[in-house]
């Protein structure tokens, strides 16, 4: 921390704080890893209805790439230079109006960017607290693959018992959050990924089977097939676009449903309008770094009430690939962008952010 100065009082109290200048990450143009410096800006100040969190911990997710790469750009009224959009931190201020959070409470959340500095602005019905059982560094790896999976496939996708999951990129942050759910929710997971290995890694989280790809996706509709005696997977976790959308109308079942959610591998593909007739299916698209405050709220109110629990009881655990300091973003995004992850990126952003 190096420009707010924190002045702790009595429970549920407002602290004062004497906002200056911030530590962050900031993209001071587009290119690579290297574009990213680490800066004193502006300290943030909460409107009303708003937090101000210290961040304790954060992760990088691939809108943070494309953002520095010029290919995404912030949300209206939020930082377009600061990435991150999952955060982890304790509450040390707040505006007017707000009467659900405490001074000094651990919560996480998602925001529509400048998550990676030392200090943030959250909306006070944006954010669930932290289970105990959580550290920093695992409380900043779980709020987007955490959200991202329950929305889409148990929300959006209408998650039933005894269902059968397709995960494309199924090592992923979001893929491995998608594999623990669909256990816990009672559904059975399958899943692809570019390495035999992450398929071996997922398969100690529950994934009940996999098949690794590379360009020639034409395999997966067979191994389904074969892993679900011909009847073909219920629901699929479309993390890749592209020409995995072919395949995955090949591998649904009858009245199944894709939820498209990235793009890593291109963001057009052909549908066979017969087939999806035929089958009777439904295809969604869905995001969520873009969607207005009152959608972030429902997401997070059902990740509260439904994901948190196993996440205290341990039911359910990120999965975290490897911890960087705030000075070593650069590193991060070389890490992200290696393709070779296993979960979670994740940037300790206070001095008292300790490893998992």
């Amino acid at each position: 921390m190096s420009g707010i100065v924190v002045s702790r009082g009595a429970p549920n109290r407002r602290l004062r704080v004497h906002s200056t200048v911030v530590r962050a990450a900031v993209i001071v143009s587009t290119g690579g890893p290297e574009v990213i410096e680490i800066r004193d800006v502006p300290a943030p100040v909460p409107a009303a209805g708003e937090l101000l969190v210290r961040v304790a911990a954060s992760a990088l997710n691939r809108a943070d790439l494309l953002q520095r790469a010029g290919r995404y750009p912030a949300p209206p009224g939020v930082a377009g230079n600061i990435p991150g959009i999952e955060f982890a931190g304790e509450v040390v201020d707040a505006g007017s109006a707000v009467d659900r959070a405490r001074i000094g409470q651990r919560v996480f959340g998602i925001v529509g960017g400048a998550a990676h500095a030392e200090f943030l602005v959250a909306h006070e019905r944006a954010v669930a607290a932290i289970p105990e059982s959580l550290s920093w560094v695992q409380a900043g790896a779980t709020p987007e693959a955490f959200i991202t999976a329950h929305d889409a496939m148990c929300i959006q996708a209408a998650l039933r018992p005894g269902d059968r999951v397709l995960i494309h990129a199924a090592g992923s942050g979001v893929g491995l959050a998608a594999v623990q759910l669909a256990r816990a929710f009672g559904a059975v997971p399958y899943g692809t990924a570019r390495t035999a290995e992450k398929l071996e890694r997922a398969m100690l989280l529950g994934l009940e089977n996999g098949i690794a790809v590379g360009e020639d996706l034409s395999p997966i509709p067979a191994a389904v097939e074969d892993w679900t005696n011909g009847r073909g997977v219920d629901v699929v976790l479309d993390l890749a676009g592209g020409p995995y959308v072919a395949a995955s109308l090949e591998a649904l079942a009858p009245r199944g449903r894709m939820m498209l959610v990235g793009t890593i591998a291109g963001r057009r593909s052909e549908l066979d309008l017969g087939r999806m007739l035929a089958k009777r299916l439904r295809v969604a698209g869905t995001v969520l770094r873009s969607r207005p405050i009152e959608e972030r709220i429902a997401v997070t109110l059902a990740f509260a009430a439904e994901v948190v629990p196993l996440l205290e009881s341990g039911a359910v655990s990120p999965v975290i690939d490897s911890v960087h300091d705030l000075g070593g973003i650069g590193d991060a995004h070389r890490r992200l962008e290696s393709n070779a992850t296993f979960g979670k990126v994740v940037l300790r952003v206070s001095d008292d952010a300790t490893p998992a």
